[in-house]
């Protein structure tokens, strides 16, 4: 998630699947880091101070998390745990609304800035990224896993803007959005879920021109394609990217940005989330149902 200065309804059109796409929430503040839980599609509005659950027909607001700034939520045991950018903290949210946790230090003592998305660890645990403050000069992001039992361990640093993050479909790596460096990075994943090995992966510019020089990558999910899909807040693009780091295709949203989504149980379609309006709060914006090919 970056924020840059300056219910069924209508069809819309898509170079990708023209006429396919439909808008499932045509006035979202700033929807951001969706995740199908329980069968059914929950997000956050940023702008909003919510969480969301879509079940297919309409849309309900399932929490207000106030002063929050909520980025991303996925389960956490019996809960839910949402990333809060702008107090710093990840709340654990039940599933019938109630906050019943805040964890805001590390393990170590340190402080959390700006937590932004969350990746499971396949384990019962996230990994979750912080990506420092909405200035682009300090490169301070970091990678942290949290336990069912709400321990943060810092795993990697020295990120420059920590966003999207996701494991491969085997395990052994981590792959993170910097977002300020228009890339996308990878870790080897430890036993004990540690992080080393750090490389490029890939740099979306690079892997695709249409995106642009200015590529903004948000989110990054992991298709059920065995793809990864990098979401931008820079076009409302989802760039698909081979584990080899080769471009495969690319899908688009008729909005501004589309900085995050997730795929439905059946693997045949993604929900994207999108911003139309990025200069001013709450930032309205879409959540869309897109076809996969």
């Amino acid at each position: 998630m970056r924020i840059l200065a300056a219910v069924v309804l209508g069809v819309v059109a898509s170079s990708a699947a023209a006429g396919e796409i439909k808008v499932i929430n045509d006035k979202a503040a700033f929807p951001e880091g969706p995740a199908f839980i329980d069968g059914k599609l929950h997000y956050v509005e940023y702008g909003g101070n919510t969480i969301d659950v879509w079940d297919g027909t309409a849309t309900t607001k399932l929490a207000e998390l106030a002063g929050c700034g909520p980025s991303a939520v996925m389960p956490l045991g019996e809960d839910l745990a949402v990333t809060c950018y702008d107090n710093g903290t990840i709340a654990r949210v039940s599933k019938d609304g109630k906050i019943v946790g805040t964890y805001d230090k590390a393990a170590d003592g340190s402080a959390l800035q700006g937590p932004n998305d969350f990746a499971s660890d396949g384990k019962g645990g996230l990994y979750f990224t912080a990506s420092g403050p909405w200035e682009s000069g300090p490169i301070v992001g970091k990678v942290y896993h949290l336990d069912a039992a709400g321990t943060i361990r810092e795993l990697a640093d020295d990120l420059h803007y920590a966003n999207g993050v996701v494991l491969s479909a085997d395990g052994t790596r981590l792959y993170v959005n910097e977002s300020e460096a228009g890339r996308v990075i990878s870790f080897a994943v430890g036993a004990d879920g540690s992080l080393s090995d750090r490389r490029l992966f890939a740099r979306v510019a690079q892997v695709d021109e249409a995106s642009g020089a200015g590529a903004y990558p948000d989110g990054l999910k992991l298709g059920p394609d065995g793809n990864l899909y990098v979401g931008q807040y820079s076009t409302g693009r989802i760039v698909v990217v081979a584990p080899d780091g080769t471009f495969v295709r690319a899908y688009e949203v008729p909005s501004a940005t589309a900085p995050n989504l997730a795929f439905s149980p059946d693997g045949r379609t993604m929900f994207v989330t999108a911003v139309d309006d990025t200069a001013n709060a709450p930032y309205w914006g879409k959540v869309y149902e897109v076809p996969l090919e």
